[in-house]
């Protein structure tokens, strides 16, 4: 029970699919974010269920790439892309990072955010028009999903918090963080042996990709914001999902070319 409870936690939190709404409590939060890369594969199976659709009812590629592109938006419910455009703002303000912080708890839209979502929008749709979805590239892109989490969990287990409130503080405070980190490190090794066995090039390429913007991830979070909040976490995961899908389609342009 207390099981499916703090699946239920990181589902209701982290996902716009209908859960059961059990009351947060010390003992289904304490590893609610080793259930968050679940999402990730969630988003895995449904770009595998669209990508079969599409070779069975031979839609056109544009309507192909809208499904990819959507769906995982879809199934958050968008709270990644809200910390994202958040962050967005709050970065290209160019204060210090006691205003950055202010900034990020600000509810209204800045023009830097709706500017850095359109261009994330028109690049990632992009981007999945141009994948070719075999089963290879697929099966690395639903990895790439459950990794992405696992290093965002990280990172809320891992990283200090900038403030004592606040959904990450939250969660990093009733966790158990050396499990919770164990957990993660193993289902995020997981996923990149998911990769690697699938396609060994993509798989590198994408495991790069995704370790160079944590590194990022992580300098900034330090230098500019003094600590960690949820909109950083889920910046984060927008920023590695996209690069490592740009990753991906490199690989396979680079394959074709040769």
């Amino acid at each position: 029970m207390i099981v499916l409870e703090t699946i239920a936690v990181a589902f209701a939190m982290f996902s716009a699919i209908p859960v059961p709404q059990p009351e947060w409590n010390q003992r289904n939060m304490r590893y609610a974010l080793c259930a968050f890369p679940l999402i990730g594969a969630v988003i895995g199976l449904a770009w595998w269920g669209w990508a079969v659709a599409c070779g069975l009812l031979d839609f056109p590629a544009l309507l192909r790439a809208a499904g990819f592109c959507l769906l995982p938006m879809a199934i958050t419910g968008g709270i990644h892309l809200d910390g994202f455009a958040d962050t967005s703002d709050a970065l290209a303000s160019c204060a210090p990072p006691e205003r950055k912080q202010e900034i990020l708890k600000d509810s209204h839209c800045g023009a830097f955010a709706v500017i850095r979502l359109c261009m994330y929008v028109c690049g990632y749709l992009g981007l999945c028009g141009g994948l070719r979805p075999d089963n290879r590239a697929i099966l690395c892109a639903a990895a790439g999903f459950v990794l992405a989490r696992c290093l965002s969990g990280l990172s809320i287990a891992c990283f200090p918090m900038a403030k004592n409130t606040g959904l990450a503080h939250t969660f990093a405070s009733a966790a158990d963080k050396g499990r919770v980190r164990v957990v993660l490190a193993v289902l995020g090794a997981s996923a990149v042996a998911a990769m690697w066995a699938a396609d060994i090039l993509y798989g590198a390429a994408m495991t790069l990709a995704a370790l160079a913007v944590f590194v990022n991830y992580a300098r900034t979070v330090r230098k500019q914001f003094g600590g960690l909040s949820g909109d950083l976490a889920g910046w984060f995961l927008q920023r590695a999902e996209f690069w490592m899908l740009a990753s991906l389609v490199l690989c396979q342009y680079g394959e074709k070319l040769l």
